[in-house]
């Protein structure tokens, strides 16, 4: 990897494109290296691993509301939609906004975490809607989504967006851009004006994920990804972007990041750091993800696990005084009682909120011994009495050692999970920890293919016929080598008349 440093240049000095990393983005984009054969297979899993997800939410209203959109975009020759017979076409972006949208609903897919959030899944929606539209290949195909998860993480690793309140949206956008560029085998200088007015158009506030959370949260890397196809598109017929988008004058890291910081509080000019592969350099970037086995936000993956063991040392729940999380700053402050958000302690609060509430999330994995996507979410299960009083004596309090193992860029210190203090009302005081997830990489118990495979199993479980899951299974593992026309088969029907309608807009 090569180390870029990334800053604010004033508009009399003319940056050339070759020293923007919108060009350098570019670069990595066009290079025709060899996607390696773990990588390939990591990328069947996790086409496995969204098709999974997206089948579990196809009738939940956000996905019924994203998917009645696109099929008002019908197209012969376009992309296929999630739950549709894959003889019913749409335009591409649409079909990047309604799977998109399905994908990221139940958040249960693949996470990177650094600098910054990410899901890096979310790049394929829009670069296999693209590949279905254009004809391409399962090779090609493979090409796209490696490069795109790429640029997603590298930009991940390096720019933190949430200490200025910008959604995570604004990496993905650019690396859908040149996921489906490098998928397309367009030139550097199209992709160099794809990523910047995908990163142009992308910059939203993190209020989508703070407060009295919305189905925004689903629809926002959707919408990243419509926004991703239209940009190349456009930049396809020889259209332009602003630029330069990361280091002009009144760009984004100008006015939006680190650079209006520093010039507010009379420090040093910021700079980024971003790790890029050299040319010729393996695309590998989709190794350092991981899935979830749980329906919740990452960092609650292994406090989930974490809160089944424990619960085995606890005889009586009613006995519990209070619980404090000792964790990182990330989980205190976002899914934590260092957000201050009420709503992560109301019991009317919507899922898309719960999701959100690590208290809310401990105190029930901590009563039921189990984790299910639909049932622990249910409001029923939110009002229970015994529930509130427990989650209500649940806190998270930032460990300075835990901030620093989240952030660690040695993998066997990095750390997504915390240590637990349960104090019982006799004066017993019980501590656990667990740094990472089960089912991460380096947890007790790493998802392999047969693990994702199972994961599909159940989330399809009774929405799907059993030779449609059977037939989808079978051609995804196949997937680099499907032929250029053939990728409507990684699309997953339900059986006639089990979809969902919703209220009539204006599509």
């Amino acid at each position: 990897m090569k180390l870029h440093d990334v800053k604010v240049y004033p508009s009399r000095d003319r940056l050339a494109r070759q020293d923007q990393l919108a060009w350098k983005i570019a670069g990595v984009a066009v290079d025709k290296v060899a996607v390696q054969k773990d990588v390939a297979e990591m990328i069947i899993n996790r086409v496995i691993d969204n098709a999974a997800v997206a089948i579990a939410a196809i009738n939940r209203r956000p996905v019924v509301s994203a998917r009645d959109m696109a099929l008002g975009h019908p197209r012969k020759d376009g992309a296929t939609v999630f739950g549709v017979a894959s003889g019913k076409r749409v335009s591409p972006e649409w079909a990047a906004w309604a799977n998109g949208t399905a994908v990221r609903e139940l958040d249960m897919h693949d996470t990177f975490l650094a600098a910054d959030y990410s899901h890096p899944a979310d790049n394929i929606p829009p670069i296999l809607a693209v590949a279905q539209a254009m004809g391409r290949s399962g090779r090609d195909l493979v090409r796209g989504i490696a490069t795109g998860y790429e640029i997603h993480i590298d930009l991940v690793r390096a720019i933190c967006l949430h200490e200025h309140k910008i959604d995570h949206i604004a990496h993905l956008c650019p690396a859908q851009a040149a996921g489906i560029g490098a998928l397309l085998g367009l030139k550097q200088e199209v992709i160099y004006q794809a990523v910047q007015q995908a990163l142009h158009v992308s910059i939203t506030t993190r209020q989508s994920r703070k407060g009295e959370i919305s189905s925004w949260k689903a629809y926002a890397p959707a919408h990243a990804g419509k926004l991703a196809v239209e940009a190349v598109d456009r930049a396809m017929r020889g259209e332009g972007a602003p630029s330069p988008i990361y280091e002009g004058e009144d760009s984004v890291i100008a006015w939006i990041l680190s650079g209006r910081t520093a010039r507010d509080k009379g420090l040093a000019e910021a700079v980024y750091t971003v790790p890029l592969p050299e040319p010729g350099e393996p695309r590998r970037a989709i190794l350092d993800s991981y899935t979830k086995e749980h329906s919740g936000e990452y960092q609650s993956q292994a406090l989930i696990d974490l809160a089944f063991r424990m619960r085995e040392q606890i005889p009586d729940l009613g006995m519990i005084e209070k619980i404090v999380l000792h964790t990182s700053h990330h989980t205190h402050y976002v899914i934590g009682s260092g957000a201050n958000d009420p709503q992560k302690m109301d019991p009317k609060a919507s899922r898309e909120t719960l999701d959100h509430s690590i208290m809310y999330i401990f105190a029930v994995a901590l009563q039921d011994g189990r984790w299910h996507h639909v049932d622990s979410y249910a409001p029923k299960r939110a009002a229970r009495k015994d529930t509130v009083e427990l989650w209500h004596r649940i806190e998270t309090k930032e460990d300075p050692e835990w901030t620093r193992r989240y952030h660690s860029r040695d993998p066997n210190e990095l750390a997504f999970g915390g240590r637990v203090e349960v104090f019982l009302k006799d004066g017993t005081r019980l501590v656990d920890e667990l740094a990472v997830a089960n089912a991460h990489p380096l947890g007790a118990r790493p998802f392999g293919r047969e693990d994702y495979i199972r994961k599909f199993r159940i989330l399809t479980d009774g929405i799907i016929s059993a030779r449609e899951a059977n037939r989808f299974i079978e051609v995804v593992q196949d997937l680099p080598r499907l032929g250029a026309g053939d990728l409507h088969l990684l699309n997953v029907a339900l059986p006639a008349g089990t979809l969902d309608a919703g209220k009539p807009g204006i599509f």
